[in-house]
């Protein structure tokens, strides 16, 4: 099983001050794992592109990055929202982080890997068609859906977020396009407070009390996710891969193991060998403890790898 891991340096340059969780840390801690668990070696390594104004235009209209470029300060912070901040390189980060899912997207079409991890940041899952929010800027995985589509002609494309925070963003992009199944687990009720019981014909939401452990949320992702993902019969598989659903993470209160990530990706992989190929595209959204996260990771990357859990 190829796997190639994409990520740029300047994701590290985008940050949001010192006590802001999502923080420039959070990719050093996943390298940092991943390098002594001897699985990023075995990848295939390469630097993730900045995303052209007309991949990002496909999902975003030209109004959202112009006003977004009008914000860029030229020292410093500034707010966007309550909880998402913008320095002079956070645009710039954000075009690598959409990037890769379209390099990613390229490299499983083109067969040159059988699935692709996206290490960057800023994430983008909670960046709406018009409004960035949530530490987002742009809808990374929103942008490879449409790069599929534009350029390889993809007619049926499954976005699957595991994330502690459900996707408005994707589901605000996507809503009642039946190109596009969205299935989404999350802490429910909880943030982005939004979007959270749309009914839209290709969105399943699998909304999970506070305290949810892994038996729970199995079970609800079998019974929720896998009838609707052979129905769709996806010609691609993309993943927003949260890891802050896990029961160490500081920002939420559900109560995943390193394990649940295995298994989800895994189930994730299923699919996309039984319709897509293998085509599968992952790329990192939350979490927010750095030691988790790294863990969550290496179950995450060792499934894409084809090896075991242990």
């Amino acid at each position: 099983m190829i796997t190639a891991y994409l990520t740029h340096p300047e994701c590290h340059r985008h940050h949001m001050g010192p006590e802001h969780p999502e923080s420039p840390k959070r990719l050093d801690a996943i390298h940092a794992r991943l390098m002594r668990a001897g699985l990023l070696q075995q990848t295939m390594q390469g630097d993730a592109p900045a995303a052209s104004d007309e991949q990002l235009t496909r999902v975003h209209p030209a109004s959202h990055l112009k006003s977004l470029e009008a914000c860029v300060p030229e020292h410093g912070l500034i707010l966007i929202d309550d909880d998402t901040l913008m320095n002079p390189h956070s645009l710039q980060a954000a075009r690598h982080a959409a990037g890769a899912v379209v390099r990613g997207v390229d490299r499983v079409f083109r067969h040159q890997a059988h699935n692709v991890f996206c290490a960057v940041r800023p994430p983008g899952h909670h960046a709406e068609r018009d409004q960035a929010m949530g530490f987002c800027f742009f809808n990374n995985v929103a942008v490879g859906a449409a790069h599929a589509r534009a350029r390889y002609g993809a007619k049926r494309v499954a976005i699957l977020d595991f994330d502690v925070h459900q996707c408005n963003g994707t589901i605000d992009i996507f809503r009642d396009d039946p190109e596009v199944l969205i299935c989404t687990s999350f802490q429910s009720p909880f943030y982005p407070w939004r979007h959270l019981e749309t009914e839209a014909s290709n969105v399943v939401h699998t909304p999970l009390p506070a305290g949810t452990d892994g038996a729970a949320f199995r079970r609800a992702i079998e019974r929720d996710w896998l009838p609707a993902l052979n129905d769709f019969a996806p010609e691609l598989v993309l993943l927003s891969a949260g890891f802050d659903a896990h029961r160490q993470d500081p920002l939420a209160d559900l109560c995943l193991e390193d394990e649940d990530y295995y298994w989800i990706t895994r189930l994730a992989m299923d699919i996309a060998e039984r319709h897509a190929e293998h085509r599968l595209v992952s790329v990192l959204e939350g979490g927010y403890d750095l030691d988790i996260l790294g863990r969550g990771v290496e179950a995450h990357l060792k499934a894409l790898m084809g090896q075991p859990f242990d």
